[in-house]
């Protein structure tokens, strides 16, 4: 069953005001010991939803369904409260202060979160995030002729997932140098490879398909036809790769990941369907979708800091969705 916008609204408004537990990540110095460490103090925007990046890509689909009309008048008052210039001028600080914090995995929800307030009728909150963003697009293009060997595993610091969304919000900001060079370095990182171990891909704690993720973000920055070769060569058996996964304990935070695999494999095999014309991956996109889906019934905060943006992300790319920006841009950087 499809959750409502509602249900969805629900899960987002409980994130937003939800403080505590809250996972910080902070390199402090002694100062900041001796007077007492705080996530706000330390986030003053991105202080909920157990931790930064989930509290970022929470407010992304807040955003998200606004646009999709949702109207409960609760959802607008409480992004507003996070999204003013104060507050994303403290994220922005603290970030260029820490320049591999949330790296790829948190600057690319940041990203993303600016790319959908830039299609909202709120200038006020895309001009709050400009600073933050600046700051993303900018050690993003110090970092990428540093990397020499992505992360190629299915946690947060997996190197192609992150600069699939940097690259989207890039293109979707109109911010063309940082899309051509994000595609750039795709194409030097990833191009040659072949033969995906797919078989032996999978994880115990995974909640990204390190492959469906490269290939995803080879589908944006090659040409139909040459992905097309790209991808036979890369994973000429996808099957391992979409056959749905069970969670044998939902309220382990790990272990729960699986759940969000299911839907993160969905929403890639959907957009891979919709590149490659192929029916049979868009079948088996339906069936991972509808595995993942169920896993919302779950209501331990394990769950409901995360899953639902990645339910949603993988809803929105169905091929009968409207807003597939950004999906399948197929070399146009």
């Amino acid at each position: 069953m499809i959750p409502s916008r509602s249900d969805f609204t629900a899960v987002v408004l409980q994130n937003l005001t939800t403080t505590a537990p809250y996972h910080l990540v902070h390199l402090a110095d002694a100062g900041e010991v001796r007077s007492g460490i705080t996530p706000e103090r330390v986030h003053p925007a991105f202080h909920t939803s157990f931790d930064w990046h989930s509290c970022v890509h929470m407010h992304w689909l807040g955003v998200e369904l606004l646009l999709a009309g949702a109207d409960d008048p609760q959802l607008p008052a409480v992004l507003g409260r996070t999204l003013t210039a104060d507050r994303l001028h403290g994220e922005a600080a603290n970030l260029d202060a820490h320049p591999v914090f949330e790296r790829p995995y948190g600057w690319a929800w940041a990203a993303r979160l600016t790319a959908a307030c830039a299609r909202l009728p709120r200038p006020d909150w895309r001009d709050a995030l400009q600073p933050l963003t600046d700051t993303v697009y900018r050690l993003t293009a110090g970092w990428l002729p540093r990397l020499h060997h992505p992360v190629r595993h299915g946690l947060h610091s997996n190197t192609a997932f992150g600069l699939t969304l940097l690259h989207g919000a890039a293109l979707d900001l109109g911010r063309t140098d940082d899309a051509d060079r994000i595609a750039d370095a795709a194409r030097r990182l990833f191009s040659g490879d072949r033969g995906w171990p797919a078989r032996w891909e999978l994880s115990g704690q995974d909640f990204l398909s390190a492959g469906l993720c490269e290939a995803d973000l080879m589908a944006r920055v090659l040409p139909a036809d040459e992905f097309a070769t790209w991808f036979d060569g890369f994973l000429p058996d996808p099957a391992p790769l979409l056959a749905p996964v069970e969670v044998s304990d939902p309220g382990d935070p790990y272990l729960v990941h699986l759940d969000g695999l299911n839907l993160s494999r969905a929403g890639a095999a959907h957009r891979l369907a919709a590149v490659l014309g192929d029916a049979q991956l868009a079948a088996a996109a339906e069936e991972l979708l509808g595995h993942g889906l169920r896993s919302l019934a779950n209501r331990d905060f394990v769950a409901t800091h995360w899953l639902a943006t990645f339910a949603w992300d993988a809803l929105r790319s169905r091929p009968d969705q409207p807003s597939r920006r950004s999906i399948a841009t197929n070399g146009a950087t």
